[in-house]
């Protein structure tokens, strides 16, 4: 059997993070992750953008407006969405996601979900930096795998 995968090693390309403001004192700690993670794979930070819009539910739109450039290689998505009292969460995570998964498939390039969806900013804590990780360190390494499988696949 022949194994087919990526590396964790930043060959070229322009990218991109795209980071919501909103429950920005979470998300700084992604966009910290992701850029962290892109250095320390070998990308050179002069062909990373940052990317910011105001909330999760505009994610997609930013990241097909990107895609349909053909200036960016891949794109790192981060966010956090935090359920309230009300049905908002469910209404903008889910259309979060599908908005971020369409746009991937319309473009045929690397992106990575580092969206954040959480019952409550103890979670969030976790994962933007304490016990669960940083999931837009995770993000950016997914991203970089996906970039090279890429290639691989042709």
């Amino acid at each position: 059997m022949n194994k087919i995968e990526g590396n964790l090693h930043v060959t070229a390309g322009k990218v991109a993070i795209i980071a919501s403001r909103f429950n920005a004192f979470f998300v700084d700690r992604l966009i910290e992750g992701a850029q962290d993670a892109y250095v320390r794979h070998g990308g050179d930070e002069s062909k990373l953008d940052l990317v910011m819009v105001p909330g999760a539910f505009e994610l997609p739109f930013a990241l097909d407006k990107l895609l349909s450039t053909g200036h960016y290689d891949a794109v790192c998505c981060v966010g956090a969405v935090i359920r309230g009292a009300t049905p908002h969460f469910d209404y903008v995570s889910a259309e979060a996601t599908k908005g971020i998964a369409n746009v991937a498939l319309k473009y045929q390039k690397p992106v990575s979900f580092g969206l954040l969806t959480t019952d409550n900013q103890e979670q969030t804590m976790e994962r933007s930096g304490s016990k669960a990780g940083n999931k837009g360190f995770e993000a950016m390494t997914t991203l970089i795998e996906m970039m090279n499988l890429y290639k691989v696949i042709g």
